[in-house]
């Protein structure tokens, strides 16, 4: 099984400008059926991955979404600055 903090960040690398401030964190989430990814970044990068609108915030969540069936676990990404 493919670890989704690792997936995401493969993900996230050819977006950000600043590659060494870019971390993805997997926690726990509020019950055993969800993951938290916590995407860390400079400001600038976060609005990037993020986009107008959310569009692409949303286009990760939904590839992550995909990525996580093989758990049957729910996945919810967080945009942190740094």
């Amino acid at each position: 099984m493919a670890e989704l903090d690792k997936v995401l960040l493969d993900l996230l690398l050819p977006l950000v400008a600043d590659k060494d401030l870019l971390s993805v964190k997997e926690m726990p989430g509020h019950d055993e059926s969800e993951i938290l990814l916590v995407v860390n970044a400079k400001d600038s990068d976060i609005a990037r991955l993020i986009g107008k609108k959310g569009m692409m915030a949303s286009a990760l969540r939904q590839v992550m979404s995909v990525a996580s069936h093989t758990q049957d676990k729910r996945v919810t990404i967080k945009f942190e600055q740094i």
